[in-house]
C-alpha cells in the first residue's frame, strides 16, 4: 500500500524523539533485557501516610490561627447601605482588579476562561518533556520571538493603562533577558541560576508574580468609588 508508514531502523534511547519502537527478531537471535536494581518504594500506604500528616499539621495550624485572630468579618449586610467599596473576597480581588483596567467580557470572562483551557489543555501538550532551560537551544531565535510577544503584550497593556501588570511583565522580562545573556562564560551565580530556568517557570513565576501585586493592591490601596488611596493615611 501506498499509504503505509515507513520505518526506519536506528538505535535511540530518547522517548520524546522517538516514541514508536519495532523490533526485529530472527530465529537465530533472542531478546537480551538488562535490568538494573532501584531501590523501591510503596506508593501505598507511604504516601498516604504523608498526606494523612501535612493534613493535620495544616488543620492544627488553621484552628491555631482561628483562635488567635478573629475573622475579618463586617457587620450583617444592609440592603439600604452599600459599603463603598465593594470589595470581593481576598482571593478574588485579584480579578476584581482587572475589571478597573479592562472590559467587564475581557476580565471577567476571556481571561479567567483561557487560564481554565490551558490548565486543561497543557497537560496534552508535549511541550519541553526534556524540561531544558529555556536559551538551551536556538537562543537567537527564541530573543526575537519572545522580544516581539513581551512589546506586543506591553503596548496593550499601556493601551489600557493596566500598568501594574506591565511593571510585573518588564521585570519578568527583564530577568528572563538577562539571564539569555553570555551565561555560559560568566561567574554570576544569579545569572546562571536563571538561564537555568525553564519556560514552564517563567510563565508561573509571571502568573503568580501578577497575582500577588493584583491581591496587594485591590486590598490596601483601593478606597471609595476604587480610587487610588495610600493605606498609612487611613
Amino acid at each position: 500500500m501506498s499509504d503505509t508508514k515507513k520505518f526506519q531502523a536506528g538505535f535511540n534511547s530518547d522517548a520524546s524523539q522517538a516514541p514508536v519502537r519495532v523490533a526485529f527478531l530472527t530465529r537465530r537471535s533472542s531478546v537480551a533485557v538488562r535490568t538494573e536494581v532501584e531501590p523501591e518504594m510503596l506508593t501505598y500506604p507511604e504516601v498516604f501516610f504523608r498526606i494523612a500528616v501535612a493534613f493535620e499539621l495544616l488543620l492544627l495550624a488553621l484552628v491555631g490561627v482561628s483562635l488567635a485572630w478573629n475573622a475579618p468579618l463586617e457587620l450583617i449586610a444592609d440592603p439600604l447601605h452599600t459599603p463603598d467599596p465593594a470589595k470581593a473576597p481576598w482571593y478574588f480581588l485579584g480579578l476584581q482588579e482587572l475589571l478597573h483596567y479592562f472590559p467587564p467580557v475581557v476580565a471577567g470572562v476571556l481571561v479567567p476562561g483561557l487560564v481554565i483551557a490551558a490548565l486543561i489543555v497543557v497537560p496534552y501538550i508535549r511541550a519541553n518533556t526534556r524540561v531544558e532551560p529555556l536559551w538551551a537551544r536556538d537562543r537567537d531565535h527564541r530573543l526575537v520571538l519572545f522580544a516581539a510577544g513581551v512589546a506586543v503584550l506591553s503596548i496593550t497593556l499601556a493601551v489600557f493603562k493596566a500598568y501594574p501588570v506591565l511593571v510585573v511583565t518588564l521585570v519578568i522580562a527583564g530577568l528572563m533577558f538577562y539571564g539569555a545573556g553570555n551565561w555560559e562564560g560568566t561567574s554570576s551565580k544569579r545569572q546562571i541560576w536563571l538561564a537555568s530556568k525553564s519556560l514552564s517557570f517563567w510563565i508561573m513565576t509571571w502568573f503568580l508574580a501578577q497575582l500577588v501585586v493584583l491581591t496587594v493592591i485591590g486590598t490596601y490601596f483601593r478606597g471609595p468609588e476604587w480610587s487610588w488611596v495610600w493605606p498609612w493615611k487611613g
